[in-house]
């Protein structure tokens, strides 16, 4: 283990959320004794006078950039313009304030959904501008894809040191099991939980089953986004994933059959799937910083279902129509 993180002060923005609390738990044990976590009750990070009291208040040498307003497809398509407008004023001004002060180094999370709709699989760096991002989740995707224009472009105009990353689709213990917001993950855990309690026979799953994804365990993607922290220094775009891919048919069945749910799972087409396919090429990411994804997916998906089964509400209703 290396000294790196014992003598810096790190900012992680959205720190008390899903992945952000991977990250801060890896940065204790990495030795990280300065760990500011700004909750949105007190800073309101789309105001740039909230930003500088937060960068007055931590006094940061790295800043990873963690926070988003998003959802899955019912979400994105409900709140294309608040996605849009938060997404792109916290990176903007988050980024523009620590290159003011000299930050050491920001680390900029970015989305999958910054890919265009029709990418080729395995998705490489070099094909993000080949066309525009699927339509439901667009405005968010490009929202987060601007952190990387402004990363180059502050690193060639003021060698602001700053990165950007591509994580794919996360999954893990602490997930947002909220049904009007979720991923297709915990949406699909939660409904298959809750029809096996209820006894139904026949359990409802959005789109047509055909498109595929790929999902990183959360606790995985931490670990790489400090790799990357410590050890890249370059404002071109990193994958971070696992390079498997899956249909939604066939993740469906697998949570039901570890959740217990016997009944029929029963696809409809008259919803949108979403992106056709998602799968990454992995090799950058490898090469720039030595991450390789180690939790094995079927064994992290039984280790979510697990943790929701012990710590989930059973009582709420689940929607038929939140799933991606």
């Amino acid at each position: 283990m290396s000294d790196f993180w014992k003598t810096r002060r790190v900012c992680v923005t959205g720190g008390a959320g899903f992945l952000g609390s991977y990250v801060v738990e890896r940065l204790r044990q990495l030795g990280c004794k300065s760990i500011s976590v700004p909750r949105s009750r007190e800073f309101d990070l789309r105001e740039r006078a909230v930003v500088e009291r937060l960068y007055e208040t931590a006094r940061p040498d790295i800043v990873i950039h963690l926070a988003a307003v998003v959802g899955g497809i019912a979400a994105n398509r409900a709140n294309p313009g608040q996605y849009f407008f938060d997404n792109l004023m916290m990176g903007a001004l988050l980024m523009h304030d620590a290159h003011q002060r000299k930050v050491e180094k920001f680390v900029a999370v970015g989305t999958i959904c910054a890919y265009p709709k029709h990418t080729p699989v395995p998705f490489r760096e070099a094909n993000l501008w080949d066309g525009y991002p699927e339509e439901t989740n667009a405005p968010y995707g490009l929202a987060k894809k601007m952190m990387l224009v402004q990363s180059q472009a502050y690193r060639q105009q003021y060698d602001f040191n700053s990165i950007f990353l591509l994580p794919v689709n996360l999954y893990g213990p602490r997930d947002n099991f909220d049904p009007q917001s979720s991923h297709v993950i915990p949406a699909l855990i939660r409904k298959c939980v809750e029809a096996k309690a209820r006894g139904d026979s026949r359990l409802e799953v959005w789109g047509s089953g055909q498109a595929t994804r790929e999902f990183l365990h959360a606790d995985d993607c931490a670990r790489g986004i400090l790799m990357a922290a410590e050890h890249y220094n370059s404002s071109e775009p990193v994958n971070l994933g696992t390079g498997f891919e899956i249909s939604i048919r066939d993740l469906a069945a697998m949570i039901a059959r570890h959740s217990g749910f016997e009944g029929e799972l029963v696809f409809d087409t008259s919803q949108p799937d979403g992106q056709p396919r998602r799968c990454l090429d992995t090799a950058r990411a490898r090469q720039e910083f030595d991450f390789a994804a180690k939790i094995p997916f079927e064994d992290g998906l039984a280790e979510t279902i697990r943790w929701y089964q012990q710590h989930g509400s059973g009582n709420i209703p689940v929607p038929a129509d939140r799933e991606r």
